[in-house]
Order: structure tokens, then C-alpha cells, then sequence
């Protein structure tokens, strides 16, 4: 397995933001709150893990928690994943207002019977989407989702990783951009934000 020292490496090197791997976020739910001006989300269309087409219109009414990743990825994904469904438990009954979605950014290996394996071990209401080539890329623009490949030595059966930015987003019933959620976040902090809002 790759050590994460090397893989942080290779990200800076291809232009990745200086803060991905920060504990501070980009932004926090107190600059979101007073009005900042960065904001993500926008539409999309993609392919659900049952291979039924969704788009993001199909979430309104409901808080959606987004995590971007892929399958293959050796340990940040899982983790991402995990406190995502860590936080949805701890919350409650009032989770059932949110729906947790994983993105995969490896369209070329996560078609949806992929998916559908993979979101399974993480939280039963966990959907995974996946798309084109064009799809993803899209999506991941609106969501300002920094990502690339990155070859590993021919002896590795995958052939490659994928590096991207370790984000979870919380976007809003009306689809719009709430909060988001650092790579270094723990799932009783999520669970005290997602109350907050739902309250």
C-alpha cells in the first residue's frame, strides 16, 4: 500500500489546493452562516448505484450530505465514509432528513454493480452515484472537487490512484450550499452540526 506521505506529495505536485489536507476547511459553518462568498453545488446528473438515472433535483426536500470519492481508494475514502454514517447514527431520527450520497471520481472502474457492493458497507441509506466521464467531470467542477490520477508500478493490479479533495458537503433542501465538513472531522462534531440544522 502506498503511505499517504508520498501520496500528499504527488498531490501538491499536480496543483492541488495548499489546504486539502488542512484541519481548518475552507470554509466553516460560521463563515457560510455571514455570508461568504464561496459557495458549491449546482446541477447534475448522474447514474445511481441500482443503475437508475438521478439528478439533483431528486434530493430537494431533504438535506443532502455529499462525499466524493472511489472505490478503490486504500483508506481516506473509508474513512470519509464512515464518519459520515458514524455522524447520521448519533444523530438520530432526525438523520431521516438527510440523505449520505458517495460520488465516485473513477468512472472508468466504479460502474454502478461496483457501487452497489461498496456503499453497502458503510450506512444502509448511503446511495452511490457514478456517470460518464463527461458526467463526473461535471459534477465534480460545480463542487470545485480537485482530482487526478496518479500511475502506480506495474506490479499494482489497480494501476492507479486517484487523488482528490477529502471534502464532505452538507447542502440544503433547496439544493443550496450549506456547510462543509474537513477530512480531519469526527463524527460527533458532524452530528452536533447536522443537529444544528435540523433543529
Amino acid at each position: 500500500m502506498i503511505r499517504f506521505a508520498f501520496l500528499g506529495l504527488v498531490w501538491v505536485v499536480v496543483g492541488a489546493p495548499a489546504n486539502a489536507h488542512s484541519p481548518q476547511p475552507p470554509t466553516s459553518p460560521s463563515t457560510a452562516e455571514q455570508g461568504s462568498p464561496i459557495s458549491f453545488g449546482g446541477p447534475f446528473s448522474l447514474i445511481d448505484h441500482l443503475g437508475r438515472s438521478r439528478t439533483d433535483r431528486d434530493f430537494r426536500g431533504r438535506f443532502l450530505l455529499i462525499y466524493f470519492g472511489y472505490t478503490a481508494c486504500p483508506d481516506i475514502c473509508p474513512t470519509g465514509l464512515q464518519t459520515m454514517g458514524r455522524a447520521l447514527d448519533l444523530v438520530g431520527a432526525k438523520a431521516e432528513r438527510v440523505q449520505p450520497v458517495f460520488v465516485s471520481i473513477d468512472p472508468d472502474r466504479d460502474r454502478p454493480e461496483i457501487l452497489k457492493r461498496y456503499v453497502a458497507n458503510f450506512h444502509p441509506r448511503l446511495i452511490g452515484l457514478t456517470g460518464t466521464s463527461s458526467q463526473v467531470r461535471a459534477v465534480a467542477g460545480v463542487y470545485r472537487i480537485q482530482r487526478g490520477k496518479v500511475a502506480l508500478p506495474d506490479t499494482q493490479k489497480d494501476g492507479y490512484l486517484v487523488i482528490h479533495t477529502p471534502t464532505t458537503f452538507l447542502m440544503g433542501p433547496d439544493g443550496k450550499f450549506v456547510t462543509l465538513f474537513p477530512y480531519t472531522t469526527k463524527p460527533d462534531v458532524m452530528a452536533r452540526v447536522l443537529r444544528r440544522y435540523l433543529s
